[in-house]
């Protein structure tokens, strides 16, 4: 996974888990990010609407038939949910939670806090997604501050398509293309499925597990950023690896990956509900 950052507590439970922790960002880190700072797309990708969690990034998202009334959504990874890192096959469905999180401005600024009543949606089995609820609707967090949600794309991610990563923890933005698409990717007891692969340019670092991955010619999220091979090493935590249909295996280190969010819109029903008996949901059930 994409290190999450975490506390000294946390620290210890993550790597006992397999995740490194994150490093403090290189000079390399701050020159790639000015790089691509010259990079963004058309309509100016910027931070509003991604938010800070203590370990993550993430965002605030919408479907096309979310509600201002509705209650918000934070979306953001499996691997960075407080209760731990779900193991193969489980979901967590429903868990109340009090989480908070830092809503980011367009500059990159914090302009408040929005709380979590519960996590809706999370696991880290076929994809790598958690969805808060928030305790505040779309139209209270934009009549306070302005800042409207991020809209999920309903569409399969395209190759080639210009995207962005967006992280909220580091206020730092990653621009790349869409390589193409990974059949089955296996990181240590996980694998998920048809996952986005960036191009070279999107070298993502620790803490920006998470991130919205925006597609600059829409503004609308696409994917949400996850993982990348860090050693070189084959199917390891943190050195996930490529399986096609036939089975064959392949290593490329120094690229990163994101796991599509187009199917967590079938799943969403009225009032932002997560429903996974609703037509087209194919996410993983309890």
């Amino acid at each position: 996974m994409k290190k999450p950052l975490v506390g000294a507590l946390f620290t210890v439970l993550l790597l006992g888990a397999g995740i490194a922790p994150a490093t403090a960002a290189t000079g390399h880190d701050a020159a790639a990010t000015d790089t691509v700072k010259t990079k963004l797309s058309p309509k100016a990708v910027n931070f509003a609407g991604t938010v800070a969690l203590s370990n993550c990034s993430g965002s605030v998202v919408r479907t096309p038939s979310s509600q201002p009334s509705d209650p918000a959504l934070v979306l953001s990874n499996g691997h960075c949910m407080e209760s731990g890192f779900p193991g193969p096959g489980e979901v967590v469905f429903n868990q109340p939670s009090t989480r908070s999180f830092t809503l980011l401005n367009a500059s990159g600024s914090g302009v408040g806090t929005l709380r979590a009543s519960k996590i809706a949606y999370g696991t880290m089995t076929d994809t790598d997604i958690s969805v808060y609820q928030l305790t505040r609707t779309y139209a209270q967090i934009e009549s306070s501050y302005g800042i409207k949600a991020l809209e999920l794309n309903t569409a399969h991610p395209v190759q080639g398509t210009a995207i962005t990563v967006v992280s909220g923890y580091w206020k730092r933005t990653y621009a790349c293309n869409v390589d193409g698409f990974v059949y089955r990717l296996k990181e240590g007891e996980w694998t998920w499925k048809d996952s986005v692969r960036y191009t070279s340019a999107c070298q993502t670092i620790g803490g920006t597990s998470g991130s919205p991955v925006i597609d600059n010619a829409t503004g609308k999220v696409v994917a949400v950023n996850n993982t990348g091979n860090e050693d070189g090493q084959q199917c390891t935590d943190n050195n996930p690896c490529e399986v096609d249909e036939s089975g064959n295996v392949t290593v490329r280190q120094g690229i990163n990956y994101a796991q599509e969010t187009y199917g967590i819109v079938p799943c969403i029903g009225a009032g932002n509900k997560f429903d996974l008996n609703r037509p087209g949901c194919a996410l993983p059930k309890p």
